[in-house]
């Protein structure tokens, strides 16, 4: 009786055999039943399930706007978790085919950044982080040593730093009010550190691995406007990086790249300012982007929004991405930065610059200058704010009107205000040798320079903390 029931348990084990080998057989490699089998991809399911979960869980006890983008950026990663199944599929595609693979995770990526339009939401803090922290999954299109971005493992941790300026603000603003933002915000940081960082580092340390044997990709069709792109895209080896963007302000957003710059251009074809993706955005990062739209930035400028620090420097950049950022990036020794053909929906974000002046010849609703050196920047009017990031011996002059400028992490500042931005409010944090001047009493006399203290006395009185510059008397 025993020997008969395992025979007929024997019996059935050979038939469930034959039978996945004939459901194999019968399907194409690249069928993507088998996908989750990989462990790159069962991985991938586990990061979100963790990290993303976790981000999801915090913002779900908030709601409104925050739960909105956090769904924006579940779906982000999810559109992600279809490439990478996707790139197991197929071989690794040319630069115009590059793009349009990358279209459906740029597509959100701009659904991202369009929520940090507009009107400033109360949330913009939290829109921020989440909008510029998808540049970090550029990663994917990272094709090599001369692409022009950093290694997907220093491409996510570069990508994060960026959106970590917005999480800062969100765990000091709500650090005693609401423990609900403050998880969102770490549980937004370590969705990318440890979580993505981790995760590329286990699987794809070099970038995305090609399926050899898979289907051939086919470049970005014909039909798809390519407003006098085409010609860049499927230019075949790319330069060396510096030669991909020139410093010329003018028409720099309209002439054709090369390499990783034709990619997002190519993605990005659909709209009348064919400037690349967020690099990071991108804010990109850009970072920035309108890039923010940092979409693009996810291909490519998003890769590029995480821009490398002084330490290794990218290619220069100055052009308009996805029609609501200005990128500078990478500029070095450049006096002669001009942007002249802006409005006040567009956002400007210098990154990585040094030894340079650049001058933002109208309105525009946001100023970044993150980590530049012995930068000059010369601005109209600001909607929103200057933000000043990072920077080391910069020198800003406002001519027109700035409601907030803020100085962060930030060592020598010179600000000049002129007497329309007289009231602007002036946030400082972490920074040192911060001087303010502003015009004197008369039309013609000379700027009165006042420095900001960084040293406070904090004296306990009556059942709390008084705090009061320090003063220093002297000639």
């Amino acid at each position: 009786m025993e020997e008969k029931l395992i025979q007929r348990l024997e019996s059935a084990v050979v038939r469930l055999e034959a039978l996945s080998v004939g459901l194999r057989s019968t399907s194409s490699p690249a069928n993507v039943v088998d996908a989750p089998l990989d462990p790159a991809i069962s991985a991938y399911d586990d990061l979100m399930a963790q990290f993303v979960g976790r981000v999801f869980a915090a913002a779900e006890k908030i709601g409104g706007k925050v739960l909105e983008v956090t769904k924006v950026l579940q779906e982000a990663f999810s559109a992600q978790k279809e490439l990478l199944i996707k790139v197991k599929q197929i071989q690794k595609p040319d630069l115009a085919g590059l793009a349009e693979f990358l279209k459906p995770l740029n597509e959100v990526i701009m659904k991202a950044n369009a929520l940090t339009e507009g009107k400033r939401s109360d949330f913009f803090n939290h829109l921020k982080t989440a909008a510029d922290s998808l540049t970090a999954l550029a990663w994917i299109a990272y094709s090599g040593k001369d692409c022009g971005m950093s290694l997907p493992i220093a491409h996510v941790e570069e990508s994060w730093q960026m959106a970590e300026f917005y999480s800062n603000k969100i765990l000091v603003q709500y650090k005693n009010k609401d423990p609900n933002h403050v998880e969102w915000a770490k549980a937004m940081k370590e969705l990318y550190l440890p979580g993505l960082r981790d995760y590329v580092k286990s699987f794809y340390p070099l970038g995305p691995v090609w399926c050899p044997t898979g289907k051939p990709t086919v470049s970005v069709p014909a039909s798809a406007p390519s407003n006098a792109h085409p010609p860049s895209a499927p230019a075949p080896p790319p330069p060396p990086p510096a030669s991909l963007f020139s410093s010329e302000s003018s028409g720099s957003s309209s002439r054709p790249k090369e390499g990783m710059a034709a990619v997002f251009q190519e993605i990005s074809s659909g709209k009348s300012v064919t400037a690349g993706l967020r690099k990071v955005t991108g804010d990109m990062k850009t970072k920035n982007r309108t890039d923010r739209t940092g979409v693009v930035g996810t291909s490519e400028k998003e890769a590029r929004t995480s821009s490398p620090s002084f330490s290794k420097v990218g290619p220069p950049k100055l052009e308009l991405q996805m029609g609501r950022k200005w990128v500078v990036e990478n500029q070095i020794g450049k006096k002669n930065l001009v942007i002249d053909d802006c409005d006040a929906k567009q956002s400007v974000y210098i990154f990585g610059c040094k030894d340079s002046v650049l001058q933002i010849q109208g309105k525009v609703n946001n100023i970044t200058i993150d980590k530049c050196m012995k930068m000059g920047i010369v601005f109209t009017d600001v909607v929103a704010a200057c933000e000043i990031v990072n920077c080391n011996g910069v020198e800003v002059q406002c001519q027109g009107s700035a409601p907030t400028v803020s100085v962060d992490n930030t060592t020598g500042c010179q600000l000049y205000l002129s007497t329309d931005s007289l009231e602007a409010s002036i946030t400082t944090a972490k920074s040192s040798e911060i001087n303010v001047l502003v015009p004197g009493a008369k039309h013609d006399s000379d700027w009165v320079e006042h420095a900001l203290p960084q040293q406070f006395v904090h004296a306990f009185k009556d059942g709390h903390f008084i705090t009061t510059p320090v003063s220093h008397s002297g000639g």
